[in-house]
């Protein structure tokens, strides 16, 4: 389980800030991570040195919500008050944050974990990564947001092939849909977004902060408006009969039964 230290907050360069998910070994949302998450975003959205942030996973970026926590709360119905709204909020944070984010995928990221990268305003995805939005197969929906951000980056009908199919896509693959903005060699993402977040430090702190806002309000609401619509969705889902028996059969390892 992770430790109130993880997600782990690092400082590789002066004006730099590193967030490491470190929950192995998917580095799996938990709910002690989502607040460890929230209170680093925080920290960083009112400080005056870090210029620049990179989301990164130790070893591979993170597979999203633990399962495990799950069936509790799908028991007793209050899904949206233990989990979902409040990680919503968090990834809501990242994607508002005033500074320049880059994520940094290897191996996979998945479910919440693509979410989370598709809140940061570059993504850098490892040559044998997999990207993709699972959740249809547990019987819901992406829990915070991801259906929607998803939408705002790569347009409808890509988008309906990430939540409807469920099935992973190569870092190639995002490449050219737009999902991501650079394919890394194997095992160097981390090394390319770090290389990314140093060019932003030396951008205007505050031109960059418009300019995220201005590509914000493009879309003719404030960003977190659709996830937040989205959590009365997710929790019908979450709490359905087809909602419990795809969790059910994930943490049994079998086959989902859908009626």
């Amino acid at each position: 389980m992770p430790t109130e230290h993880s997600p782990v907050l690092s400082f590789p360069h002066p004006a730099v800030a590193q967030i490491t998910l470190s929950n192995p070994p998917v580095n799996a949302l938990t709910r002690p991570a989502t607040r460890r998450l929230h209170t680093v975003l925080r920290e960083l959205a009112v400080g005056n040195e870090i210029r620049a942030v990179v989301l990164t996973g130790e070893r591979v970026f993170s597979a999203g919500s633990d399962i495990s926590e799950m069936p509790s709360m799908q028991a007793d119905g209050d899904v949206l008050a233990r989990k979902s709204a409040f990680e919503t909020a968090t990834l809501d944070l990242l994607a508002d944050l005033p500074l320049p984010t880059v994520a940094a995928i290897d191996g996979f990221a998945l479910g919440g974990g693509l979410e989370m990268a598709m809140c940061c305003d570059l993504v850098v995805a490892d040559a044998g990564a997999r990207l993709g939005l699972p959740e249809i197969d547990l019987g819901v929906i992406p829990s915070s947001g991801g259906s929607m951000r998803a939408l705002r980056r790569v347009g409808q009908a890509r988008a309906a092939e990430l939540v409807l199919l469920g099935e992973p896509i190569t870092a190639e693959t995002a490449l050219e849909w737009g999902l991501i903005n650079r394919v890394a060699p194997r095992g160097e993402s981390l090394s390319v977004a770090l290389d990314l977040a140093h060019v932003l430090a030396r951008k205007s702190r505050s031109a960059v902060h418009a300019n995220k806002r201005a590509l914000a309000l493009t879309f003719g609401e404030e960003p977190y408006e659709p996830a937040q619509r989205a959590l009365p969705v997710f929790e019908e889902a979450f709490g359905s009969t087809d909602g419990k028996e795809g969790v059910r059969a994930f943490l049994a390892k079998q086959s989902p039964n859908f009626g």
